[in-house]
């Protein structure tokens, strides 16, 4: 049968140990548990850094274009095809 799990080690400041203790007490959680959910928070973070920086470079682009009402992005996209 396959293991569904995969044991690592890694190393922590005993006081990072104690917290993640305390966390995982308060919360009835295993260490196994809450590393699982802070990797996975960690990655929706991640995803949403990249996010805010393609909306912000999308921003910049518009303003430079004067893109400032739906009505610039029309008059855009109609200039681009040729209409």
């Amino acid at each position: 049968m396959a293991r569904t799990a995969v044991t690592i080690g890694f190393s922590a400041p005993p006081e990072l140990v104690a917290e993640v203790d305390r966390i995982a007490a308060a919360e009835g959680r295993s260490r196994s548990e809450l590393f699982r959910e802070m990797v996975r928070v960690y990655k929706r973070d991640r995803e949403l850094a990249v996010f805010e920086d393609l909306a912000a470079y999308g921003r910049e682009r518009a303003r430079r274009r004067g893109v400032r009402t739906e009505e610039d992005v029309e008059r855009l996209i109609h200039e681009a095809r040729g209409v």
